[in-house]
């Protein structure tokens, strides 16, 4: 949540932490701010809603001078989305601004000690509590703003990654991170702070990532880093070789939509180089043969998408690799003391890799001396550091809040991962081996024919605008797709949906159908279709309108579903890489139908870093 954009150089600031923010608008947000040093004072610009608000209120920035700045859009944890309570923070003389994303945790108490020091406070966040005691550490010692950043970093609890300027230091930017993303980058004009890597690309492609509780400190021409207690720390840029297209719409009415359709090509990069003579190579996972062999058990952890793909893999696991699989929530797996014996694997799965809940469970995992998997798409991310094993799904950059590439690039590691452990526990045979990696090889190429019907479902989805329920079933795998297709629905429609196991509609759910409710009936698994058939059939005579998704040599279920979306026929186990791509889509054409805005739901963030 939250975006952070700062910028020291030879430019004006103002217009590229406007740039850098709009960059970072996926994260989600309700209000927007910029503090700018304009060579005698701090001057800060707020606004609630939009960031045009702020641009417009700034003149796209012309009004704010100065070549040092941070930025900000904030998403409501503390006090209500208002111009008083967005960032940036500052102290009371005004000669301290700070950003902040993430949570600090024991605020309330900090905030009673600095009332009774006579600080004063303006704004119902957790933020402002930085802001003055930062104030009070730089004038207790010796006013050295390192010295006050270490102090503050020892004192509060919780997550934060912070953008922090000061009036006295007017060519300097400090930054510090602590469970909340934060990049520094580096370019011949000046050097940037940011959330993530979007909002540099524009400028430069030498990244640095920050670890937890280190610090840094920017110039025009120099960056240092420091850890906690403010000693000096040897680091090393990652060059990022994204395409800064890939991060802007390309010609698409909205990035949800390019997403979707760059599916093709993030299957493919994310399959292609892991397949080498009829083996699957994962060369950063670095796992041997013995390690493998030694799993006894595997334990799924991840939210929201993510979530969904473990719940389609761990049939893909169990079936092929014959591992015994549990999947959870990442925001229930800790909290219910999980028990994890040895032999255990902990796979993490994240887009962003930042995502709180996930990062908890992994910690939680390696307290506890079990060995831990992050598949993620950003490289450097805190998962993707902190688990002892990686995988990476080259999704590229995902903008829009609501997921579709990443989530489908996290269903295919998940399958060559799957294969790779079937084949080295002798599971499956060199020749099974072969068909399975034909079947996924095939994926982007189906995946592209898909898209093609895109017309057809964008004429059902006008029909389903006004839908106030709609429900999505399916058995197995399917039950899987179904739960994504109703997240997908709900989180950009703002459609009551839910999706249930259709062999549980008899035990209440069915009581809900009447006449016209739209029920998505998933029907890929050949070995269920009889037995999803007659959950139609009751769905039916309910009243329900049907749509069925299934594989093209089902041309029976016609006689059933009231509208059938064929999708090509793959492997069993890799069927929803293909299922879920109409509902995608269908997803996207009901909020497009409805006006909303969607790449930007309401009430959500790309990146959930706090809990």
């Amino acid at each position: 949540m939250c975006g952070i954009v700062g910028y020291v150089g030879k430019q004006q600031a103002a217009p590229i932490l406007l740039d850098g923010l709009s960059k970072l608008e996926y994260r989600g947000y309700d209000s927007a701010g910029m503090a700018v040093y304009d060579g005698t004072q701090i001057n800060i610009k707020k606004a609630t809603g939009r960031l045009k608000v702020l641009s417009e209120l700034t003149h796209g920035g012309e009004t704010m001078q100065g070549h040092l700045g941070i930025g900000h859009t904030r998403w409501a944890t503390h006090g209500e989305p208002s111009d008083v309570n967005a960032h940036p923070h500052f102290n009371e003389s005004q000669t301290i601004a700070v950003v902040h994303n993430g949570i600090i945790e024991n605020y309330i108490k900090l905030k009673k000690r600095l009332e009774d020091r006579g600080y004063q406070f303006c704004s119902d966040t957790d933020t402002e509590v930085v802001a003055h005691l930062l104030d009070y550490y730089y004038h207790k010692y010796g006013e050295d703003p390192l010295t006050a950043v270490t102090k503050v970093i020892h004192r509060v609890e919780g997550s934060y990654a912070l953008g922090i300027i000061f009036a006295d230091f007017p060519d300097v930017i400090y930054s510090v991170r602590k469970d909340s993303p934060l990049i520094v980058g580096q370019s011949e004009g000046g050097n940037l702070i940011a959330s993530d890597v979007p909002a540099v690309l524009k400028y430069t492609r030498d990244v640095y990532f920050i670890e937890n509780e280190e610090i840094a400190r920017l110039t025009e021409d120099t960056i240092e880093f420091f850890n906690v207690d403010g000693e000096p720390v040897e680091k090393q840029p990652k060059h990022i070789d994204w395409d800064i297209n890939a991060a802007e719409k390309g010609g698409y009415e909205h990035f949800m939509l390019k997403e979707i359709y760059e599916q093709p090509k993030a299957v493919r990069d994310t399959i292609n180089p892991r397949i080498k003579d009829d083996a699957i190579v994962i060369e950063e996972l670095g796992m041997t043969d013995e390690e493998i062999l030694s799993i006894s058990k595997i334990h799924i952890v991840a939210c929201g998408s993510a979530y969904h793909t473990g719940v389609t893999c761990k049939y893909v696991f169990e079936g092929l690799a014959r591992i015994p699989v549990e999947v959870d929530l990442a925001s229930e797996f800790r909290y219910r003391d999980p028990i994890l014996e040895d032999g255990a694997l902990v796979i993490i799965i994240s887009q962003s890799g930042e995502t709180a809940d996930s990062l908890a469970a992994l910690r939680l995992a390696k307290e506890r001396h079990i060995t831990t998997l992050g598949i993620v798409n950003v490289v450097g991310s805190s998962i993707a550091r902190e688990a002892d094993k990686v995988m990476y799904t080259w999704a590229g950059p995902e903008i829009a809040v609501a997921t579709t590439k990443a989530y489908s690039c996290q269903l295919v590691a998940q399958y060559l991962l799957a294969l790779k452990f079937a084949q080295v526990r002798g599971k499956i045979s060199d020749d099974e081996m072969r068909e399975y990696l034909h079947d996924i090889e095939m994926l982007p190429n189906q995946i592209e024919n898909l898209l093609g019907i895109k017309e057809r479902i964008q004429r059902f989805a006008n029909r389903y605008a006004a839908a106030k329920d709609v429900f999505f079933i399916g058995r197995g795998i399917d039950y899987a797709i179904s739960l994504e297709g109703s997240l997908k629905l709900k989180e950009i429609s703002y459609i009551h949906s839910e999706a249930y196991a259709a062999g549980e509609l008899k035990h209440g759910t069915i009581s809900l159908i009447e006449d016209g409710t739209l029920v998505a009936a998933v029907v890929t698994q050949e070995d269920l279709y009889k037995k999803t058939v007659s959950n139609i059939v009751e769905v039916k005579t309910r009243g329900a309108f049907v749509l069925a998704v299934t594989n093209d040599d089902n041309i029976d279920i016609e006689k059933t579903a009231d509208y059938v979306i064929y999708i090509p026929k793959t492997n069993r186990y890799f069927t929803n890489s293909l299922a879920i791509i109409p509902l995608q889509l269908f997803g996207y054409y009901v909020s497009v139908g409805k006006g909303l805005d969607v790449d930007k739901p309401r009430n959500l963030a790309k990146s959930v870093t706090v809990e």
